[in-house]
């Protein structure tokens, strides 16, 4: 089965609705939704978070990196952490563990590995961009990094119902195929990352930013949040193994980034940021 026609099919299941997560999945989603709802404070916070090892490292990970802990002073219990990085980011955290938790028995497969080395990458870097040159909302922008593969990790999860789907040659092959190169194959990616979006409440600023990443769209300055997520992507240093041709090349994009800090100016920022982008994505692959 032509990769083409796996895609318009798994498409068309999530069109009908039909999204199939795994146990921890549907877990770590359950907890999200708790931790949204108005009623939740922070004691029921707290107990929520304490019954999930996962969800708990990342909270005190987060808080013990130097984004969110200046004085150096370690933070050891989920209160303290919370506390200090606030329930916005804990509520970032907790989608953080559904994306992760989307491949389900593949979790330790290299390629489920490096996408979400990745997609922390990603998330780090376009926290520092966000604040320092196209001017958004780093948390948001944070927020939009850690999910932009979404995508991936749920066709990941749906493989051994459809063969072929991810085979040896996957890192290459959907950059390359002849069958994936139109329109109609990337719209299917985007259908399939957007019903799974929306089904977890992602805002639509979110959602949106992250369709211009993978449509690979500039705008014009480039100060939005997807330019943002252009950007981070193109400078991390994990590449995605799984991608489609984008509609800009990576010159492309670098140029865009260029039209707002020079060069230099960039090499000084990134070497500013190293601690604080490692910090952070060790905090989040924790």
């Amino acid at each position: 089965m032509e990769k083409s026609a796996i895609l318009s099919a798994l498409a068309t299941e999530v069109k009908q609705g039909r999204l199939f997560f795994s146990t921890s999945a549907n877990t770590a989603i359950h907890i999200k939704n708790k931790l949204e709802d108005p009623d939740c404070n922070l004691d029921s916070a707290i107990h929520l978070i304490k019954a999930e090892p996962l969800f708990a490292a990342k909270v005190v990970g987060i808080a013990n990196s130097v984004i969110f802990n200046r004085t150096g002073k370690e933070v050891t219990d989920i209160r303290s952490a919370m506390t200090l990085i606030g329930m916005r980011t804990v509520r970032s955290l907790a989608i953080a563990i559904v994306v992760q938790q989307l491949a389900g028995p593949q979790q330790k497969n290299p390629m489920v590995v490096e996408l979400w080395q990745h997609s922390t990458h990603v998330a780090a870097l376009a926290r520092v961009i966000a604040r320092h040159i196209t001017k958004q909302n780093p948390d948001t922008a944070l927020f939009a990094g850690i999910i932009h593969e979404i995508s991936w990790f749920y066709l990941l999860s749906r493989e051994k119902h459809f063969p072929g789907l991810m085979d040896e040659s996957a890192a290459t092959a959907w950059a390359s195929d002849e069958d994936l190169k139109n329109e109609s194959e990337l719209e299917c990616e985007i259908q399939i990352g957007s019903a799974i979006l929306k089904a977890l409440s992602v805002p639509t600023p979110v959602l949106e930013g992250i369709i211009c990443l993978w449509k690979g769209h500039l705008s014009s300055p480039p100060t939005t949040l997807g330019d943002t997520l252009l950007f981070a992507n193109q400078l991390a240093p994990v590449k995605s193994p799984l991608t489609l041709t984008l509609n800009q090349t990576g010159d492309d994009i670098m140029y865009g980034l260029h039209s707002l800090i020079d060069e230099q100016a960039l090499q000084d920022l990134l070497k500013e940021s190293e601690h604080e982008v490692k910090s952070l994505t060790k905090a989040l692959n924790s």
